[in-house]
């Protein structure tokens, strides 16, 4: 069986990777861990709880010590996807897996007692992660649809120009061959982050059968976050955000997409959670 993430929080050093982009950091930026984060299980998958520091902490050491991370993210959506895939699920056991979004908090306050500490979105985590180096990282864009993975890097490149962003690939790759050239191009990118942007689940799939040290150091699924970084697909305002009810604003933009994900969805989600809640309870001495 496969060790579980969460008792490394590390893996194997990125030997084939640059030299550590954070050797010269300052005090203050992306720090060291100091020790394997508290879990909570959400719908049987285990989430890191960790203030926003704590995980930029994390991400900080694995980059100062060239070893392989690879971070997820767990939204209610997620959750609905991992109990419906045991592929999925066991896929996560290999990752660092961050929570998202105010449907986790949730669950985490009925199973567990209290909230998470942080709420790690991808879209606001890989920014912070960015603004807290102190020293240039080359970050990987990988997936999406033709084209947002270079509109995503100009952008990126203006927002964040102390590193350099390379668009190695689209997330359509129909045969063996063009998956292989791909997986050559990151290689050849030498990477300290790589956010790789497929959906969910097929994104952990791909990164955890696909992607390995020599491809780079920090391994990110990401999601939607090359497609708001593009422009394709705008952000909520941030009172939205600060509220947790992105989830909302992205309905309202693409009803037809995103009803069977939220509408159905969140409620299934929190019935699953009731119900494991109301099980404990009954079980509890």
């Amino acid at each position: 069986m496969r060790p579980h993430v969460f008792s490394q929080v590390a893996g194997a050093p990125a030997t084939a990777s640059p030299a550590p982009a954070s050797a010269s950091a300052a005090p203050g930026a992306l720090r060291r861990a100091a020790a394997p984060p508290a879990i909570r299980t959400i719908g049987a998958v285990n989430v890191a709880d960790l203030s926003l520091d704590e995980a930029l902490a994390c991400v900080g050491s694995h980059l100062r010590e060239r070893r392989f991370l690879r971070i997820a993210f767990l939204n209610a959506h997620c959750a609905n996807v991992a109990a419906a895939r045991p592929d999925y699920r066991a896929a996560l056991d290999g990752f660092l897996v961050l929570p998202d979004g105010l449907g986790v908090d949730i669950a985490a306050r009925l199973l567990h007692g209290a909230s998470f500490a942080a709420n790690l979105n991808g879209t606001d985590f890989v920014p912070a992660i960015l603004s807290s180096a102190a020293a240039p990282l080359r970050v990987a864009l990988f997936g999406a649809a033709p084209g947002v993975a270079e509109a995503a890097a100009e952008r990126l490149s203006q927002r964040f120009p102390g590193h350099a962003f390379l668009p190695v690939s689209h997330g359509y790759l129909p045969g063996e061959a063009e998956r292989e050239a791909a997986l050559a191009r990151l290689e050849a990118a030498r990477a300290d982050l790589v956010l790789v942007a497929m959906g969910v689940p097929a994104q952990e799939l791909f990164v955890l059968e696909h992607l390995t040290p020599r491809h780079g150091c920090v391994v990110l699924a990401v999601g939607a976050f090359l497609d708001f970084c593009a422009g394709r697909v705008r952000r909520a305002p941030r009172l939205v955000r600060t509220l947790r009810l992105e989830w909302i604003w992205r309905l309202a933009l693409e009803p037809r997409r995103l009803f069977r994900r939220y509408v159905v969805g969140n409620p299934v989600f929190l019935a699953r959670i009731l119900r494991e809640a109301a099980l404990r309870k009954v079980s509890s001495p």
